[in-house]
């Protein structure tokens, strides 16, 4: 299960560490696209799949749903994380989610989460969880 939260920084060339509490779970291979949000998403290969299996049951002759796929489907892409713990995120990537130095890496059950940490702070600042556990009550929960 990925869970915590952890602060890392962007070397010059675009490469961010792996918290070695995540490793393990994420793999040596996983995929990192365009999230919600302004943040990216990084899933392992196995979490990929089924995300990917779920996109694919999406009706193609619905418009949003098409634009919805698109979002995931092009801007993903596979990363390694080498010796260091390392992985480099493209520059397509890390300009849509603005990461230039501060980062933040956020643990979300099946997936990461990885957010500018000026973005992320404004986030984390707007969640009331007053607020929150009265909509999940709408969903059930």
């Amino acid at each position: 299960m990925l869970i915590g939260e952890y602060e890392h920084s962007l070397d010059a060339k675009g490469r961010l560490i792996m918290p070695a509490r995540l490793r393990e779970d994420i793999g040596e291979k996983f995929i990192i696209t365009k999230g919600l949000d302004g943040c990216l998403f990084a899933f392992s290969l196995e979490e990929w799949k089924n995300f990917e299996q779920k996109l694919r049951t999406l009706p193609i002759s619905n418009k949003d749903a098409r634009a919805f796929s698109r979002f995931f489907f092009a801007g993903a892409i596979e990363c390694e994380i080498d010796k260091q713990g390392r992985f480099l995120i493209s520059n397509h990537l890390r300009e849509f989610a603005n990461l230039i130095k501060d980062i933040i890496i956020v643990g979300m059950d099946s997936r990461i989460e990885i957010w500018s940490k000026e973005k992320w702070q404004r986030c984390d600042e707007e969640i009331s969880a007053d607020e929150i556990a009265e909509k999940m009550e709408m969903l059930g929960i």
